[in-house]
């Protein structure tokens, strides 16, 4: 307290001294010029207090666009993930596909390998079932033999006049021409026990007629027992 009053007194003696020393003019220019430029700093104060304000809300709107380029970003970046996983996936689906076409050409080749294999070999089937119906007549002459074509290109031989007791009596196997190319025994009636031996040798020979006439010779052996 004491340093406050003594404060105190020091300036009334200098506010004292300074108005005997510069007169009442030059204090009332002093406070006049005091009061303009407190004016002055306050509307310099009021002026830049906007501006700082105007900037304060610049660099708010530059934060947003900022974290608006950041999520537009990681936007364009997540799309871009998805699309080059869209594109990995069309290429897979195009390699599938590209094999898929490759395996179906493959199979059709095969498959008209095949068909032309099995139209060769139906032809040739038939070309045989052809010359067998030829010697038709030459087997019904000599033989007493009749040969029926029936379904799926078989041929049926019924002979008959082998049972002196039943000259009528039908004895009767079905041949057909199989996969390969051979002759083939599908049913025999009444069965014989050679008919697997005729078969295989006359693959191995391709002679017909000793087949046909070796089956008539095993009838008419059945016939007797």
């Amino acid at each position: 307290e004491d340093e406050i009053a003594l404060f105190e007194r020091d300036m009334k003696e200098f506010w004292t001294q300074f108005k005997s020393v510069y007169g009442t003019e030059q204090i009332n220019e002093t406070l006049a010029l005091r009061d303009s430029c407190k004016g002055s700093i306050e509307a310099l104060s009021e002026k830049w207090s906007k501006k700082l304000k105007e900037g304060d809300l610049m660099v708010d709107k530059i934060r947003e666009y900022n974290n608006e380029i950041l999520q537009q970003s990681k936007c364009i970046s997540e799309k871009e993930e998805q699309l080059a996983e869209i594109k990995a996936k069309i290429n897979q689906e195009e390699e599938q596909q590209k094999h898929l076409m490759d395996s179906i050409q493959e199979l059709k080749e095969k498959l008209t390998k095949k068909m032309e294999i099995k139209s060769s070999k139906d032809k040739a089937a038939k070309e045989k079932v052809e010359r067998l119906c030829k010697s038709k007549v030459l087997f019904e002459e000599r033989l007493g033999l009749e040969i029926r074509r029936i379904h799926n290109e078989q041929l049926q031989f019924i002979f008959r006049h082998i049972d002196h007791k039943d000259p009528d009596k039908p004895y009767v196997f079905t041949l057909s021409i199989n996969e390969q190319g051979d002759y083939e025994v599908t049913s025999c009636t009444p069965p014989l026990d050679c008919i697997a031996e005729f078969q295989l040798k006359v693959r191995e020979t391709n002679n017909f007629s000793a087949f046909v006439a070796n089956i008539r010779k095993a009838f008419t052996a059945l016939s007797y027992k």
